[in-house]
């Protein structure tokens, strides 16, 4: 643990406290991708099959639990909650996100340190993870308009990777040995996924007006 893991990790909760407050308080997810929720919730799932079998630390054992069952939640809301369920701009969200699922697994299956059913699907899910803000970033392309919420969801989202490669960086330099190539790769195009986002975030707020995309 360091302060750039902390700060990712507090950035990825905020991003998911964010995007709760967004539902429950206005009972909508609009310009919310379901698609994306569901790749995290399958990301959750297969990363911590190790949930009550291996405890690192009391901090990283609620965290897991926090992030598998949000995940859920917000997946439960968005497909069954009479209200929300509403909201959820279905002919917009059309992104084939099987597609990622189909291409992660074979990544898995060709590189991983070892051909074991946790490694694989850890192996899987860090995969996964780098894509799946695809289908939330095409969908606000596809609205053009932003809310502030949901402009604040995804930018906690780049900002908790961008602290998590800063953490490795760090990681390599102060320690001896540390090697992990397939998230340092996984990282980098996650992270690379958001600049456009970013870049827009910065222009709106530098002049002060609402979020927009370009289609």
């Amino acid at each position: 643990m360091n302060a750039f893991r902390f700060a990712g990790d507090m950035s990825h909760l905020f991003s998911i406290l964010v995007l709760l407050l967004k539902i429950y308080a206005t009972k909508s997810c609009s310009g919310i991708s379901l698609k994306t929720q569901e790749l995290y919730a399958l990301v959750f799932l297969t990363r911590y099959l190790d949930l009550f079998t291996y405890v690192v630390s009391v901090y990283n054992t609620l965290m897991k639990i926090v992030f598998i069952s949000s995940s859920i939640a917000i997946v439960w809301c968005m497909r069954f909650h009479p209200v929300v369920r509403r909201t959820y701009d279905k002919e917009q969200d059309t992104f084939r996100h099987y597609l990622l699922v189909g291409v992660s697994l074979v990544l898995a299956l060709l590189f991983h340190e070892r051909f074991t059913i946790r490694e694989v699907f850890w192996v899987f899910s860090i995969f996964l993870e780098a894509v799946a803000i695809l289908p939330q970033l095409i969908l606000l392309q596809r609205s053009r308009n932003v809310d502030n919420l949901t402009s604040q969801y995804v930018l906690f989202l780049g900002a908790y990777r961008a602290f998590y490669i800063l953490n490795w960086i760090y990681r390599y330099v102060t320690e001896d040995n540390y090697s992990a190539l397939i998230a340092w790769i996984a990282g980098v195009v996650q992270t690379g996924l958001y600049a456009d986002f970013f870049y827009y975030y910065f222009i709106s707020w530098k002049n002060n007006v609402k979020l927009q995309l370009p289609a």
